[in-house]
């Protein structure tokens, strides 16, 4: 037997690992797009600088070869929905994280109101309630491209693909009253508090 193959890491990590500003922004998206950990923010980061090298080296580049490799690349974006038809290399340097992971699946099942919440999509889609096509997706990072956006549903097997299921509806939005001023909330002013007359305690009889 050979020696086993070495599996490569899909992603890199920041190379400073304590910024706080990259921490707290992470914090956000884990929490908005209702990710499992960061290394899914990593995933999608090393794809953005894989497309931003790809259109830095074919600016660069001249000839048949890279014009043909350009118009390549661009199409693929366009079908991932990444960038519009008829964009340019400097729009490919223009997305943004964010771009990603609108495309992923479970984005996708949060928005088009087939789940309460990211978390929820998220279990549809591990659960193998959500179905891209005539195929199931289980992946919730999957990206959509534009062709299958429109054939994202629940299977018709599924019980949530009823829209009267508990599990989908939204919950009633609880209206609050109105506050009051700051002033009624208070209630009427009261005097100065009364104080209790001090007891002494009772002294012994004096010999």
């Amino acid at each position: 037997m050979g020696d086993p193959r070495k599996i490569k890491s899909k992603y890199n990590r920041p190379a400073k690992p304590w910024q706080k500003e990259r921490i707290e922004e992470e914090r956000i998206l884990v929490r908005e797009y209702g990710l499992k950990n960061k290394e899914e923010i990593y995933r999608a980061r090393s794809k953005l600088k894989t497309f931003a090298n790809l259109a830095k080296n074919l600016i660069a580049a001249r000839g048949t070869q890279a014009e043909k490799e350009k118009q390549q690349l661009l199409s693929r974006l366009a079908k991932l929905g990444l960038v519009k038809s008829g964009a340019q290399l400097d729009d490919v340097l223009g997305i943004q994280l964010r771009n990603i992971l609108d495309r992923r699946l479970q984005t996708m099942v949060s928005r088009k109101n087939l789940a309460r919440s990211v978390n929820q999509a998220r279990q549809f889609v591990v659960h193998e309630h959500i179905s891209v096509g005539s195929r199931v997706v289980s992946a919730p990072s999957y990206h959509v491209p534009i062709s299958e956006e429109a054939s994202l549903a629940i299977i018709p097997t599924s019980p949530y693909a009823n829209t009267a299921h508990p599990e989908r509806a939204l919950p009633p939005m609880k209206i609050e009253p109105p506050r009051p001023p700051r002033d009624d909330r208070r209630g009427p002013r009261r005097g100065p508090p009364r104080r209790m007359p001090r007891r002494e305690a009772p002294r012994g009889d004096k010999k």
